[in-house]
């Protein structure tokens, strides 16, 4: 906007309403569009706060009002003028324009200070301080384009004077003036959020490792996540602009996460954990914060004990159960909301690799919420049985498979074992990843199970004339052959390495192993579990079952007991060597008796 259009605006007056042909609500409508990302430029954001004033007057506005619309006007002028005169051209930037940029951020934030500390409650004093520490923010954003001078940030102390301006006292940079009404320009917190996401960028960070590792520790040392958490509390998501600072807010703990895992639990401990629990279960219309919150939650408890023992301290899992429950008979109603609801069930099975939280879930029941999910057949279906799959596995599940068995969760089961839904590939999981939960289910039941239930299982197997034996038998030679066809592709692979003089070192022997369970490994010898262990029951109908069709189809006793010795040999990771070693004797005292 020019000075003559400056000089001409007339901002609407009293309770009368912009006419649409004015442009008023097309006007409004484009400010809301505006975004996270804050206005650069004096002007623009003096104009706003002008019109703001304008309509907060009650009625016509007395003489006095009048004359500060005049003045506030002049001085707008003013500055126009003097950013003319002061800046006819951009500076190129490097290492000196830095530092010089970082320098007057100092000297603007420390009179700001200054300022409110001699006049507390006179706004009109510091008004003027207050936008130019704004703008200065805003100008910093272009070291956000030179990741190798971030080592300027720390050795000028300006990392922590930002974050200092974090805990900033003002709410509304505009909102200052007397008789002015709440604006919607973001306050000098919002400002710092801002640039510290652009500065923490993902790809601007592995651009400088060197810079990125700097800026990292600076920000640690200055517990920076605390600092952001207390200034989300305050912030109101009615509020556009607020709302984008707590999404950016997420940003920035997500690209440190990205960029240094570890930080994980320092970040859940200093109050991360407890506000995106909060979060999650404000009751709000879903939104893109809540999306994020779901999804940062994730990455906290991602191969972390320590945040998941946090997460079950705080009853975080009664959360997630609750929050997931909404998902038991209704389907999410868009991609984002589906997203949302993966997010919560990956961390609920991030938890239960815990024992403590096994309790939890139990306690909470959880088992009977899945078993529900599990028969209303909703798109939650498939992330339902992934977490009882975790719920039961190992020693650690054995109260979850008795109560599974109590809550009549065989019934559930068991035709999904029978039958894969042919709905799987709208929730995006594949077959394999279906059959390979459900046969991991019952292979923990047959684990854990003792006395009464561990009957009621077994005897599932034996009903209509052994039909589950049949289904098992099917499913048995079906991944045989899968993993069959990738042993002979591997080998071939393997012959040419060595005609070429190629060494096979271990990298390739784990590639080569990683193909062999994405063939279907992994649930051929759980198949291969279940049939030795249903074969050892001492219910004679079940092993003769088992072997006949294994004859039938030529099929080899051998090969099911060179599966499960592969299977024992790779069994427990992360246990104790005590468990190992008397889980793979466990194992292989079923296949001599097989």
């Amino acid at each position: 906007m020019d000075v003559g259009e400056l000089l001409n605006y007339q901002p609407d007056r009293g309770a009368k309403r912009p006419r649409e042909e004015d442009g008023g609500a097309a006007g409004r409508d484009e400010d809301s569009r505006g975004g996270g990302k804050q206005q650069k430029g004096l002007s623009a954001r003096e104009l706003a706060r002008y019109r703001e004033a304008g309509v907060g007057l009650e009625g016509g506005g007395d003489l006095r009002e009048t004359e500060e619309l005049a003045l506030d006007k002049k001085k707008i002028l003013e500055k126009l003028m003097d950013q003319d005169e002061e800046e006819p051209e951009a500076e190129p930037v490097d290492e000196s324009s830095v530092k010089k940029m970082i320098l007057t951020f100092e000297k603007r934030s420390y009179k700001n200070q200054e300022l409110r500390i001699k006049f507390p409650d006179n706004p009109e004093k510091f008004m003027e301080s207050e936008l130019d520490l704004n703008d200065i923010i805003q100008e910093m954003h272009v070291i956000a384009t030179m990741p190798d001078l971030y080592h300027l940030l720390v050795e000028l102390n300006s990392v922590h004077s930002l974050l200092g301006l974090l805990s900033h006292e003002n709410t509304d940079i505009l909102s200052v003036m007397d008789g002015f009404r709440q604006s919607p320009e973001p306050h000098v917190a919002i400002a710092v959020v801002d640039l510290l996401q652009e500065l923490t960028d993902i790809d601007t960070l592995q651009e400088s490792e060197e810079g990125a590792e700097v800026l990292i520790d600076a920000l640690l040392e200055g517990q920076v996540v605390a600092l952001l958490v207390q200034n989300m509390e305050r912030l109101d998501e009615q509020v556009k602009e607020e709302a984008d600072g707590i999404y950016n807010t997420l940003a920035i703990v997500e690209n440190m996460a990205e960029f240094r895992p570890g930080l994980c639990t320092e970040a859940a401990q200093q109050g991360l954990m407890q506000w995106l629990l909060k979060r999650i279960k404000t009751k709000m219309p879903f939104d893109a914060n809540k999306l994020y919150c779901s999804e940062i939650l994730a990455i906290l408890l991602q191969n972390n004990d320590n945040t998941r023992e946090l997460l079950g301290e705080m009853d975080g899992i009664d959360v997630l159960l609750q929050q997931l429950s909404v998902f038991k008979r209704h389907n999410p109603s868009t991609a984002e909301e589906q997203e949302m609801m993966e997010n919560l069930f990956d961390a609920l099975c991030s938890c239960l690799m815990l024992a403590a939280n096994r309790d939890r879930f139990l306690r909470g029941e959880g088992l009977q919420l899945m078993n529900l999910m599990l028969r209303e057949k909703k798109m939650s279906r498939t992330s339902a049985m992934k977490v009882l799959d975790h719920a039961m596995i190992g020693p650690e599940g054995a109260d979850n498979c008795h109560k599974f068995v109590d809550i009549l969760g065989l019934r559930t089961i068991f035709p999904l074992f029978m039958k894969t839904p042919k709905k799987m590939k709208k929730t995006g999981a594949s077959e394999k990843e279906h059959e390979e939960h459900v046969c991991s289910i019952i292979a923990s039941m047959l684990r854990n199970l003792k006395s009464q239930q561990r009957s009621r299982l077994l005897n599932k197997f034996t009903e209509n004339d052994c039909e589950k034996v049949d289904r098992l038998m099917e499913m048995h030679f079906k991944y045989l052959e899968a993993v069959q066809q990738a042993d002979k592709r591997i080998e071939g692979e393997k012959h040419e390495m060595v005609r070429r003089g190629e060494i096979l070192d271990d990298g390739i022997e784990d590639d080569f192993y990683l193909r062999r369970l994405d063939a279907g490994l992994f649930v051929l010898q759980l198949i291969c579990y279940i049939m030795v262990e249903i074969s050892n029951s001492g219910i004679s109908q079940l092993q003769q079952r088992v072997h006949q069709i294994l004859n039938l189809r030529g099929g080899s006793v051998k090969v099911v007991r060179h599966t499960m010795r592969e299977y024992a040999e790779s069994i427990g990771d992360g246990k104790s060597e005590e468990f190992k070693e008397a889980e793979r004797k466990r194992i292989m005292d079923l296949v001599d008796n097989f």
